[in-house]
């Protein structure tokens, strides 16, 4: 039986008009979701994860411009809709936890008052709006939730900010979750409780999750499949056992090799060379030959395509895949 894609995202790209020239942030990026399943887009700072999840709500604003063939949700074309439309599927069925739970929070509401908001807005009555706020938030395992309910976000920790973050989002039982470097800021123990919980709710509310991150521990301790994105283009995808086991694109394989392990007998560190592109300066071919063992002349001219290299398993690179246009 065929899985359900919950989200397709069909060539999306989003150009910035800068005094610079135009960047693009995201380069006709394709990928799908199924119903049930946790997506990592995976790669390095400024390589486009982000712009493309907050394409994906709709929040690219002047001077970005948003195109392709695409953003389907439960069968909507998302970029077709009218802002009033769009208000309605954000938070309601698609919730976003950003990067920062401070920058996120309102600093002059109570915790109750903001996880209550949504719930009103979508026409329940206060009594019964608290009273779903004070289940999540002991849901996200947060002690004494009633009484929190009454705090103010400067008044909790980082940790306990994220988790209000994660109540406010799942208390509207959305079909879709995406989580944008939700642990970055967090220590390590404090990020494994968060990925646990994530976990737990996802499993039990039967979310999907669209997790943004550049931590291949994050990706190997939570994901179903894995993107892999470099200066804008999504290069590689597989289920997360054949991405960590036989990775193909180069790249893929040189942050693999990158990865500390636990022995003591193989060395340094391997680093790569040199470093990312300006995306406002991008020349045609592969974006990543600049910086690649394998590059050749025909790199640098012919833009490879994502194509299928075993089943379920696509790269986009010349040398792997024996195809460019």
């Amino acid at each position: 039986m065929e899985e359900k894609h919950i989200l397709e995202v069909k060539n999306l790209s989003v150009t910035f008009r800068t005094s610079q020239g135009n960047v693009a942030a995201a380069d006709n990026v394709s990928f799908y979701i199924n119903q049930g399943e946790t997506f990592a887009l995976v790669g390095e700072s400024g390589c486009g994860k982000s712009t493309t999840a907050r394409s994906i709500m709709g929040l690219i604003s002047s001077p970005g411009e948003v195109s392709g063939d695409g953003i389907f949700f439960d069968g909507m074309d998302l970029s077709k809709l009218k802002k009033n439309q769009m208000a309605k599927i954000r938070g309601k069925r698609i919730g976003m936890i950003f990067q920062n739970p401070l920058d996120s929070l309102n600093p002059v509401y109570t915790i109750g008052s903001q996880i209550t908001e949504g719930l009103m807005i979508d026409g329940t009555d206060k009594e019964t709006a608290e009273r779903e706020a004070v289940r999540i938030l002991s849901e996200v395992k947060i002690s004494d939730a009633k009484r929190r309910m009454k705090s103010y976000p400067h008044e909790i920790s980082g940790g306990m900010r994220q988790r209000v973050m994660i109540a406010m989002m799942l208390v509207r039982n959305p079909e879709l979750l995406i989580a944008d470097e939700p642990t970055t800021a967090l220590d390590v123990t404090i990020q494994a409780e968060i990925l646990e919980l994530m976990r737990e709710l996802k499993e039990k509310f039967n979310t999907s999750l669209l997790l943004i991150t550049h931590d291949f521990g994050v990706v190997a301790d939570m994901a179903d499949r894995v993107g892999v994105m470099y200066a804008g283009r999504l290069i590689e995808t597989a289920d997360v056992f054949t991405i960590f086991d036989r990775p193909a694109h180069p790249y893929t394989r040189l942050l693999m090799q990158a990865l500390p392990t636990i022995t003591k007998d193989e060395g340094k560190l391997v680093s790569i060379p040199g470093n990312v592109p300006n995306l406002a300066d991008l020349g045609a071919g592969c974006h990543f030959a600049d910086r690649c063992p394998l590059a050749s002349p025909e790199c640098r001219e012919k833009t490879p395509e994502m194509q299928e290299i075993e089943p379920g398993h696509f790269c986009a690179c010349i040398k792997t895949g024996r195809q460019g246009k």
